[in-house]
Formats: structure tokens, C-alpha cells, sequence
């Protein structure tokens, strides 16, 4: 099982040592680490490792939150191999080989980017969050999302293609005003967003919440990557995200073979 593991250490000589040596003991054999922040003598990185099928995370979690310094603020399952960042220029390249596909393999390859679960692109009206309240518990309908609580309903934003995890149902917190940043939704799932500045565009990307694992939110620098991608990938597609605004494309799953996803 390959994990994604987010620790803030002291940033001295030996800390880092000193971690990797705590989740070798564990039973973690590494691959990759990335190093998201250093400041204040602090430093934030994330571990991509691989660790036993059958065992119980909570003796990672307990080994490192035992260190002096040391904190925990996350530890989830990752998608695939880890990417490096030189991934987002060959994604960027594709897009560019086949902008009419732009969109999707943008929704499609982001996941496995940032060691999410799925991702979407959403066209959000400028008035929705005018159309009902947030804050406070929300429950998916079939045609529009209700508000407990509130008199008016708010309708979903529409989805104009989804990756092949992304649920059916959809619990979005407050989105606007449209800007990159990173958020967390009512039912704990963590989110990211990104405009693509046209049309009302948004990318979401998610990380589901889990039972078992603490899973960490997008990181500013994980959000100013996706960010990044988001307008470069708006630049190469141009006026077809205008179109495909006025579209809403299948989701992923209904490529395949499986039986195609209910519209949200």
C-alpha cells in the first residue's frame, strides 16, 4: 500500500534522518520526499512510502508523534507512483498535443499529480452563492443541492467532466468568490480550487476523508501548482473552454465499460 505521509519537523541538521529512521523502524521503506515548506526553523515535508497491506497504521502515526518536534498532519493512501514536478510539463505538452481533449486530460492526470482522489471542472454561476445559504449541513437532492435549514435551494454547479473516482453526489462548501486556495468541506473531505479564469471555470480537486487516516489538507504550494497548471492548461485550450462551458462532458467512468454515472 503506498501511503502519503505529512510531517512538520524542526528544520536543524539530523531531523530529517531522524524521521526516515523512525518510519524505516516502523516498517515503511520510502521512495520519495518532497520538502513543501522552510520557515520560522520549521519545515514541512511529505513522505511518499510503502507500507505493509495488513498493517495498522496507528504504530506509524504513534512512532513519529513520539519525536520531540515532531508533528503529524497527515498520513494518507496515494494513487499510483509518486510524480516529480517535471510531470507538469509533459502533462501540459499533452494538452497541447490534442486541445479538444484539454480539458479532460487535465481533470483526468491531476489526481495522481497531487496524490489526490478525484477532481472536477465546474462551471460556478456568478450569482450562486446568492442562491442559498452554507455553513451549515448540506444533503444532495436529485436536482438541486438543499440546504437544511434554509429557504432557498441552491442548484449544483454544473459538472462538465469528472475523473472516474469522483462521487456522484456532491457536497460543495462556499466556492466563491473564485480563487485558488484550499478548503474543507461539511462532511471533512478536503478540497482544492482553481479558476481558470473563463466562464465561470473552476477545478476541483479532492482528498476524500477516511476512517482509519488522517488525511492532510492541500498545501499553499500545492494549490499554487495546481493553480499554475489551471492557467497554463486555459492558455493552450482557449476559446473551446468557452464551448465546452455551454457542454457538459461524460464523466471518466462512462468511457469505460462500467455502466455510465447518473448526472449529478
Amino acid at each position: 500500500m503506498l501511503l502519503r505521509v505529512r510531517v512538520a519537523l524542526p528544520d536543524r541538521p539530523g531531523s530529517l534522518g531522524q524521521v526516515a529512521r523512525t518510519l524505516g523502524v516502523a516498517g515503511a521503506d520510502i521512495v520519495q520526499v518532497v520538502v513543501l515548506e522552510r520557515l520560522g526553523g520549521r519545515a514541512i515535508d511529505d513522505f511518499t512510502v510503502v507500507w505493509p497491506g495488513g498493517a495498522g497504521v496507528e504504530r506509524l502515526r504513534a512512532g513519529l508523534s513520539a519525536m520531540p518536534g515532531v508533528r503529524v498532519d497527515g498520513i494518507w493512501r496515494a494513487i499510483g507512483a509518486p510524480v516529480a514536478g517535471a510531470f507538469d510539463a509533459e502533462l501540459l505538452t499533452q494538452i497541447a498535443a490534442n486541445p479538444a481533449e484539454g480539458l479532460a486530460t487535465l481533470v483526468d492526470t491531476v489526481p495522481a499529480l497531487l496524490a489526490a482522489d478525484w477532481a472536477m471542472a465546474l462551471r460556478v454561476p456568478a450569482d450562486w452563492a446568492a442562491r442559498g445559504s452554507v455553513g451549515i449541513d448540506v444533503r444532495h437532492g436529485a436536482d438541486d443541492m438543499a440546504v437544511l435549514g434554509a429557504v432557498r435551494k441552491r442548484p449544483v454547479p454544473p459538472v462538465l467532466y469528472a475523473s472516474w473516482r469522483a462521487p456522484e453526489q456532491l457536497a460543495l462548501p462556499e466556492v466563491t468568490p473564485l480563487r485558488a486556495r484550499s478548503m474543507t468541506g461539511p462532511d471533512g473531505t478536503r478540497y482544492a480550487l482553481a479558476p481558470f479564469g473563463r466562464a465561470g471555470l473552476v477545478l476541483v480537486v479532492a482528498r476524500t476523508v477516511d476512517d482509519e487516516l488522517p488525511v492532510a489538507a492541500f498545501h499553499a504550494t500545492e494549490v499554487d501548482r495546481i493553480a499554475q497548471l489551471v492557467r497554463a492548461a486555459a492558455v493552450i485550450v482557449g476559446d473551446r473552454l468557452d464551448a465546452a462551458a455551454q457542454t457538459p462532458a461524460p464523466r471518466a467512468a462512462e468511457a469505460s465499460s462500467e455502466e455510465p454515472a447518473s448526472a449529478l
